[in-house]
């Protein structure tokens, strides 16, 4: 079975497998009206009017349309999602981070074209006829800029709900366990960042006052025209005072034989394990970065050193 990657406007990926068999046993089972029903379209829109009007809703991004065409577990789910992981979900349909003008037209045989005009630049989606199985529908589609792909619905309560994209049934309290996971990973990716960008701020408060620093408050904000070795302007009030972005950071001289050759070593934890992230953070004497899940407690140099992503984060 292949598999099928969806890649989000922010950055988030997730992965997820689906045979047709799952499809079918699954939701003919739990979601199975009368055939008659399933047959008839005055029980509700067409299929290819659904997701017509979803990509519409999506290319507006407009989200109180764009919840409409969804099941109503995910529905549910989706308005428990973070702003910033709704407005993805939606960026995903419409292929762009701007809003646009849908125009709907058909083409040759009838089939719905839909037109999403975006600063200049149109992205059209041409649906091919809809392919009905009992309460599901398979459509497939074609991007003007990409390579086509097929849209499930499934029949509930009497209409046509988004079911999955390709290979991948659109289950969003699923999905949201991802990208709940994936966000920690760049969260802890993040702090990595910030504990070079402090290291790289305490080394040039020794290269401007001669000495390290006492406290983290001392690289803090100062006073205009105020800089001063208890103010010396070089990080913001944020992690001057301990903490940024969830995590906790400690500042500890390590003692040595002279001021001179005096080394530090740099601790972040996150202020809610699980929440802003898993692993504990500890930078050596050396500023090698070691990292470990301490369940919120301090991470210690027998634990496994860390690779740094490119480009600190400026604190």
């Amino acid at each position: 079975m292949p598999m099928t990657m969806l890649i989000f406007p922010s950055g988030k990926i997730f992965r997820a497998f689906c045979a047709a068999s799952l499809l079918f046993s699954g939701y003919v089972a739990t979601a199975a009206p009368a055939r008659a029903q399933a047959r008839s379209d005055s029980a509700g829109t067409d299929p290819s009017t659904t997701l017509a009007s979803l990509l519409s809703a999506a290319c507006r991004q407009n989200q109180a349309q764009f919840v409409n065409f969804l099941t109503a577990a995910n529905a549910k789910a989706f308005q428990d999602l973070s702003d910033d992981s709704r407005a993805a979900v939606v960026k995903r349909f419409s292929l762009s981070d701007a809003v646009g003008r849908p125009l709907l037209s058909s083409d040759a045989n009838s089939h719905p074209v839909l037109r999403c005009e975006i600063l200049g630049n149109t992205t059209e989606f041409h649906l091919g006829a809809p392919r009905v199985e009992e309460n599901l529908a398979f459509i497939p589609v074609q991007t003007s800029d990409g390579p086509a792909t097929q849209f499930g619905l499934v029949r509930e309560s009497g209409s046509w709900k988004l079911l999955s994209l390709g290979l991948v049934l659109f289950d969003i309290p699923q999905l949201a366990t991802q990208w709940n996971a994936q966000d920690l990973e760049s969260h802890e990716s993040a702090v990595v960042q910030t504990l070079a960008a402090l290291a790289d701020a305490i080394q040039r408060y020794r290269t401007i006052f001669g000495k390290l620093p006492d406290t983290l408050s001392q690289l803090g904000p100062a006073s205009k025209d105020e800089v001063s070795a208890d103010a010396a302007q070089l990080v913001n009030a944020e992690i001057a005072g301990g903490s940024m972005d969830g995590y906790k950071y400690r500042y500890r001289l390590v003692p040595a034989a002279t001021p001179a050759n005096g080394v530090f070593e740099l601790a972040a934890m996150p202020e809610q394990y699980g929440k802003t992230g898993r692993r504990s953070f500890l930078m050596d004497s050396e500023g090698k970065v070691h990292g470990a899940d301490k369940k919120g407690a301090l991470a210690t140099l027998q634990d496994p050193t860390v690779e740094a992503d490119a480009g600190a984060s400026k604190p």
